[in-house]
């Protein structure tokens, strides 16, 4: 739904459904979304942020399945402009860990899929607003780390697999006037985690070997592809992610325009944050705290920093913990989504204030795609867990909220007295 900014839309993402086939998929949205519509925004148009697995993707472009779901979005008042590409199968109920970044961007397999993405995306877009499809960032780091040849590979196989996507957005664009954009989404321990190798990647592989591509591929300048590719291929701002990176909003929003790299869509979400104390006794409580979030589906990657702010790195909570009561650190941030109307939990606390600066930077950094992502319902401690749609309700009363107050302490614009 609209929201007010200008012409900037929030929805949530339907990753917190658990279902690949479509008719899972779809079941989904009719038993959550219009009642959504109904108690948040009765009687206006209500947006979806729609996850679709490679499978669901395949069989709602086969047959009638793509024109049916349009005529029951038109019915039902509903618009899509944004899919979540980054999850290519299986997500919830099983080990995912990291096999969520495979097939990666180097892999034929992931260009394809994305492309039955932005095929859909273009179908059910309504006019006049741009769509969005997030994605992975690249690859999985620790696949590569211990192999810089490989690496580069990866990169290397990435760009040309963008550039190639590139060229289909571009030709959507002139066939149908519909502006689509694949948005990279950066988080720890992917092959883009932090504001500086995003840029890197812009500034040292995208531009000059993606462009090359693209340029070769349409005939069409260097310049031109260049800015083709800044056009068509942006960020996803992932709020829990940069904040387990320790990363201030407005830094990297700066940073981000200074370097010409755009925003696509920005995931509302909250980490876990906790200090860790001195005391042996009160550490081996935080890490009875945290243990319940030590789970086997996803991985939740842990970032320390120290006193002189260098930061450590873990691959996953669960490796992480037998290390915290002899950690020199003084505050850990774990990548574990928590529902982001809570701030404090016993003695952890969330990110919440880093979303909420995000949100009071929007004017100044416009971004048209908000979606809130707390898709963790499913392996929450018990006593966090409250029911799915009134917890989907409550978030988005949170952001409007906190939409709210942040245009408050907006300054007024200056009176501008005539003379004469």
């Amino acid at each position: 739904m609209k929201v007010g900014i200008e012409n900037c839309h929030l929805t949530y993402c339907t990753n917190i459904h658990p279902g690949e086939a479509w008719q899972q998929v779809f079941a989904n949205l009719q038993q959550y979304v219009p009642v959504l519509q109904a108690r948040l925004a009765p009687q206006k148009p209500f947006g979806i942020g729609l996850r679709l697995a490679d499978l669901a993707a395949r069989e709602l472009l086969a047959g009638d399945s793509l024109p049916q779901f349009q005529s029951w979005l038109t019915r039902q008042g509903l618009y899509v402009f944004t899919l979540n590409g980054f999850p290519y199968g299986g997500f919830h109920q099983q080990g995912v860990k990291d096999r969520v970044y495979a097939p990666d961007w180097s892999q034929q397999e992931r260009l394809d899929y994305t492309i039955r993405l932005v095929r859909i995306l273009a179908a059910l877009l309504p006019e006049g607003m741009d769509g969005g499809i997030s994605t992975l960032p690249l690859s999985y780091k620790p696949w590569w780390q211990d192999d810089q040849e490989a690496g580069e590979r990866v990169l290397k196989q990435s760009c040309f697999h963008l550039a190639l996507l590139t060229a289909e957005l571009i030709q959507i664009r002139r066939a149908t006037g519909k502006l689509l954009h694949v948005d990279l989404e950066p988080e720890p321990d992917g092959l883009l985690e932090n504001a500086a190798e995003v840029i890197e990647f812009f500034q040292g592989w995208l531009l000059p070997v993606a462009g090359a591509y693209l340029a070769e591929h349409l005939g069409i300048s260097r310049e031109s592809a260049a800015a083709q590719l800044l056009h068509h291929v942006r960020i996803c701002y992932d709020t829990c992610h940069f904040a387990v990176e320790y990363e201030e909003p407005a830094s990297v929003f700066a940073r981000f325009s200074e370097a010409g790299v755009q925003i696509g869509k920005i995931q509302l979400s909250a980490a876990i944050q906790v200090g860790v104390p001195a005391e042996a006794e009160k550490r081996r409580l935080v890490s009875e705290r945290l243990r319940p979030f030590a789970e086997s589906t996803y991985l939740h990657q842990v970032i320390e920093r120290r006193a002189d702010g260098s930061l450590s790195h873990y691959p996953d909570l669960e490796t992480a913990l037998p290390y915290l009561e002899a950690s020199s650190a003084q505050e850990w941030r774990t990548h574990f989504h928590v529902p982001i109307f809570i701030h404090d939990y016993q003695i952890l606390q969330s990110t919440q204030d880093d979303l909420v600066k995000v949100l009071e930077l929007l004017p100044d950094y416009p971004c048209q795609h908000l979606e809130i992502e707390t898709y963790t319902w499913e392996v929450l401690p018990p006593e966090m867990k409250l029911d799915l749609l009134a917890s989907i309700q409550r978030e988005y009363e949170w952001v409007l909220a906190t939409l709210t107050t942040s245009r408050s302490r907006q300054p007024a614009a200056p009176t501008i007295h005539s003379v004469g």
